[in-house]
């Protein structure tokens, strides 16, 4: 199962401060326990919202939203992509996080991606064959 854990961004990411070299070391620490376990698919912090867009999509029409965006809790600050057994697995990983922000309360959120199989027959045989050539293009092996 793959498991997506998403940092929560704060003030200070959304204003752009940059973490000091002690978290950027802890975290790439941790980031090593993660792949040498092998359980690390991707990993990546992401710009302030006011570097970002939205499209809104309200039936055919497509409204672009530039950033940056003011609900600070509901963004997104970094992420993982981790291949685990379980939920519990990933909570456990995340639990040995470095706090992502040192100054006061920080947020990681745990989702499972969905795979084909979650589908069911709503996705066709064709739909999963065009899938697997699309990843192979891109080079996921699975």
């Amino acid at each position: 199962m793959r498991f997506v854990a998403m940092v929560r961004a704060t003030r200070a990411s959304e204003a752009g401060e940059m973490p000091s070299e002690k978290l950027l070391t802890d975290m790439t620490l941790f980031n090593e326990e993660l792949v040498r376990a092998g359980v690390m698919l991707a990993g990546e912090g992401l710009h302030p919202s006011r570097n970002g867009a939205r499209v809104r999509y309200d039936g055919d029409k497509r409204t672009v939203i530039d950033g940056p965006f003011t609900e600070t809790k509901e963004l997104i600050a970094g992420f993982w992509i981790l291949q685990l057994n379980s939920l519990e697995e990933a909570v456990e990983w995340m639990k040995r996080c470095p706090n992502p922000f040192e100054d006061g309360v920080s947020e990681i959120e745990i989702r499972r991606v969905f795979e084909a199989e979650d589908f069911g027959d709503a996705f066709t045989p064709e739909a999963r064959e065009l899938e697997a050539q699309q990843r192979a293009r891109m080079g996921d092996p699975r």
